[in-house]
């Protein structure tokens, strides 16, 4: 009977307990709402607005900068080539002179004398020479009838054919008297700025003395000579033979100490054949006009040089470019689902403000550059095309 009872209460306690629970859960389902109801009463998170860049293709001339330094293009020290005193200086030290002009001017009393009895002498042997013509005819016809032997005519026609040699001696001998006179004017073999004069007038000078009277330098042109390592040379070659590129003219820029571009384009003229051993680098030059006189002997300047004209290439803004701790190439990207997608690529080089990419976009891509500091990798975004806001100064190609 008691384990009856004991029994009875004890299901009874069981009863209790599950009513109890049931009645709890019941009205929990009645207080919760369900996820339709959650998503219809409770307000979204705006998207996260950033800027785009979308990249694209376009032709770019690829630029290399050397340094360099100028060069005179034309140097020409004054010698004389007669000695005698300087009687006269023709020129104001520091100016300009053009080719032709006289400098200087010798003592000329003794070369005009030698030019005139030169040219007496050579006047003589044209008379002898008309003299010995004629008795060479006469004697010849005289030949024909037996006027005159065989070695009487040949005698008279050696004497003649010795008058014609004698000519051309004087003549020489005339000439060269000519030119010793025309040399007591010293003159400019070309045009450009007189510097400051050795010697004075009354100075006794001699024929190609060691001692330069002046020196004249032309500064337009000028050249530019550099230097380019023997491996940007070899880098230079590969380039050339990637897809979609192609030569670039022979022109040339410069940049002058201060930073500033020059205002004229120079010319590529040549390049060593040779690599110098000590630095590993051959020298090129290129011609540069200087009609101001812009550029002088000995400037340090950096040229810009065309390598090569990329017809396909890709440029893009470098804050939408980071580099992680092992100096890698990343970028965020806005994808077709208008999620935050990271992508790696593959930097060449700088150009101004971008860099350019060789792999890892797609044209087409909107590359984030704007908000960077606000998204995360899989998160939405609002996408807001920017890429006009960006201009790109293209190097002229010509």
């Amino acid at each position: 009977m008691n384990n009856y009872l004991t029994k009875s209460c004890f299901f009874i306690s069981l009863i209790g307990v599950i009513t109890i629970f049931n009645g709890c859960s019941e009205q929990a389902e009645k207080n919760t709402p369900t996820k339709k109801s959650a998503e219809v009463g409770m307000p979204q998170m705006p998207q996260t607005e950033v800027g785009t860049y979308t990249i694209n293709q376009q032709e770019i001339t690829l630029q290399q900068e050397l340094p360099g330094r100028t060069v005179i293009a034309l140097n020409s020290e004054i010698r004389p080539q007669i000695g005698g005193i300087i009687e006269r200086q023709l020129f104001k030290e520091g100016s300009t002179v053009n080719k032709g002009d006289v400098l200087y001017k010798v003592v000329s009393s003794s070369y005009e004398a030698a030019y005139n009895e030169a040219k007496a002498s050579y006047a003589n042997v044209l008379a002898n020479v008309k003299a010995a013509k004629l008795k060479d005819e006469r004697y010849k016809d005289l030949l024909k009838i037996d006027g005159v032997s065989k070695q009487e005519y040949e005698d008279t026609n050696v004497a003649y054919l010795q008058a014609l040699a004698s000519v051309e001696e004087k003549k020489a001998a005339m000439q060269s008297a000519k030119i010793n006179l025309e040399y007591t004017q010293i003159t400019s073999p070309i045009s450009g700025h007189i510097g400051i004069s050795s010697v004075t007038e009354g100075a006794l000078v001699t024929a190609q003395q060691e001692t330069a009277l002046a020196t004249v330098r032309s500064l337009d042109p000028i050249y530019v000579d550099f230097t380019q390592s023997s491996v940007q040379m070899l880098n230079l070659k590969k380039l050339l033979k990637q897809e979609n590129m192609k030569e670039a003219s022979a022109t040339v820029s410069l940049k002058l100490e201060d930073g500033s571009i020059y205002e004229n384009k120079g010319e590529f003229k040549l390049q060593e054949l040779a690599v110098d051993e000590a630095t590993g680098s051959v020298t090129l030059r290129a011609q540069f006009p200087n009609p101001k006189n812009i550029l002088l002997p000995g400037m340090y300047v950096n040229i810009i040089v065309n390598e090569a004209i990329n017809t396909k290439a890709i440029l893009v803004p470098q804050q939408g470019v980071t580099f992680d701790e092992k100096g890698n190439a990343t970028a965020m990207i806005v994808n077709k689902n208008s999620e935050v997608e990271k992508l790696h690529i593959v930097i060449d080089r700088t150009i101004n403000d971008y860099w350019l990419v060789k792999d890892g976009f797609n044209v087409g891509d909107h590359l984030i550059v704007e908000g960077l500091n606000k998204i995360r990798v899989g998160a939405k975004v609002k996408d807001s095309d920017i890429t006009s806001n960006f201009k790109f100064d293209n190097p002229k190609i010509n």
